[in-house]
């Protein structure tokens, strides 16, 4: 979901996903809209089972710190059902922040969340961020450990999410051709530290529209595409992108998902027989966005109910397997 609507509407649309048969509640952390802690704590409030988690935070406009105490306290209100994104942030030039050394920064947070859950007051010395020995979190925490989902296109932030997360997310694509690269680069890191690929899972996400007017539904996927198509189509390596030119329906395939609920599924199926283990439906969802939810989890999901081998990550287990 976007983070832009009021917060009784999250109530309704975290139901509707967890009474659908959605595994995972995520919550986008864009820039400029509402901070994702709110959607995602009124939805542990109205479900008891789908996982939820931000996707992303960043360590440059949050302290790790701070970062640290958002998805500890998210888990405690969900009972033990967070899990955490980082990312190094997009669009951040706008409000004149500058990401030096984004792989360092991502890696220190990380370490920082890690020690801070399992309260370690050992205190840290990163090249980026510390913390002085005796810093610790005033409070228990539902878990030690919280599984971690890094964002990223970049070769370098995909080898780290190969050594230290257990999800790693290609955001804004639709791509099968970019599951299968992204696949090549995380295996880089987790052959670094004796990881098996199993242990890092593939998570794809796009802007999805599902109508039963498939035409209207790829009108408003083209529009929604549109606003962030020359980032990213700049970073799949798989295929170019003509720039300043109407949108073709090949390329609205590779970064949208969108069409009627048969289409919308043959996507996805195609990003799981890729390779990718999640696939997330991203904001607007449909014509209106309960419609949307509506066709994905009547029309979409049962098309996609077969046993998978990568079930969600489970914390506590160093390396987590599924």
């Amino acid at each position: 979901m976007q983070s832009n609507k009021a917060p009784s509407a999250y109530a309704r649309l975290a139901q509707m996903a967890e009474e659908y048969g959605f595994d995972v509640l995520t919550v986008f952390a864009d820039l400029m809209y509402q901070p994702p802690i709110l959607p995602l704590l009124i939805a542990a409030q109205n479900t008891s089972r789908i996982r939820l988690g931000p996707s992303c935070l960043n360590p440059f406009t949050q302290h790790p710190v701070e970062i640290a105490g958002q998805v500890a306290v998210l888990d405690l209100a969900s009972k033990g059902r967070a899990y955490l994104g980082l990312a190094r942030g997009a669009w951040l030039d706008a409000a004149g922040i500058k990401q030096a050394r984004p792989v360092r920064a991502l890696r220190e947070a990380a370490e920082i969340v890690r020690l801070l859950l399992a309260r370690d007051a050992g205190g840290y010395r990163g090249e980026i961020f510390s913390l002085a020995p005796g810093t610790t979190l005033q409070y228990e925490v539902a878990r030690p450990r919280i599984p971690l989902l890094i964002g990223t296109w970049s070769p370098k932030t995909a080898a780290l999410s190969g050594e230290i997360a257990d999800e790693v997310k290609i955001g804004g694509s639709a791509n099968p051709a970019m599951v299968r690269r992204m696949r090549e680069l995380v295996d880089v890191g987790t052959a670094r530290v004796g990881r098996s690929a199993d242990d890092v899972r593939i998570v794809v996400g796009a802007v999805t529209v599902v109508a039963e007017d498939g035409a209207a539904a790829r009108r408003l996927a083209r529009s929604a595409v549109a606003m962030y198509l020359d980032v990213v189509g700049r970073l799949d390596p798989t295929m170019a992108v003509p720039a300043g030119t109407e949108i073709s329906d090949e390329v609205l395939d590779r970064f949208a998902m969108s069409g009627t609920p048969e289409r919308v599924a043959a996507q996805a199926q195609a990003l799981f027989d890729a390779g990718a283990g999640r696939v997330e439906f991203g904001s607007p969802h449909g014509l209106s966005e309960e419609d949307g939810v509506r066709l994905l989890g009547e029309r979409v999901l049962p098309r996609l109910r077969t046993p998978h081998p990568n079930p969600p990550p489970q914390a506590g287990r160093e390396p987590a397997s599924r």
